[in-house]
């Protein structure tokens, strides 16, 4: 099966009280998951996001798509980046526990549409 785990980070305040030591060992974390996924041949593709200031968010206002800058109001945790994984539900739910542990903040697991179990 493949999941999509995404990967939500602080913005702001949150990441201000982190220290230099901790900003690096998350970096590290990061960086040797994603390696392991890759050696392991479980990974399908990943990628971190810029923040979300520097995004456009588009709504439906007035009958029309309205494009607006940034992310939706008031947001303390956005988006942060995500890995594609081809794993057992178990194994994807391994590899967000083990961020999480250090990071603190929510990761998402979802399966991907184009493959949900066969009830055939």
């Amino acid at each position: 099966m493949k999941y999509m785990i995404m990967m939500f980070g602080g913005v702001g305040e949150t990441l201000a009280n982190r220290s230099p030591a901790w900003i690096s060992g998350m970096q590290k974390l990061m960086m040797e998951i994603d390696g392991e996924l890759r050696e392991n041949g479980e990974l399908v593709a990943s990628d971190a996001l810029v923040d979300p200031s520097q995004a456009t968010t588009v709504r439906f206002r007035n009958g029309a798509p309205l494009p607006t800058d940034g992310p939706f109001a008031e947001v303390k945790e956005s988006l942060a980046g995500f890995w594609i994984v081809d794993v057992s539900e178990e194994r994807a739910v391994e590899i967000a526990s083990r961020a999480v542990a250090y990071i603190e903040f929510p990761m998402e697991i979802r399966r991907l549409m184009d493959h949900q179990p066969d009830h055939s």
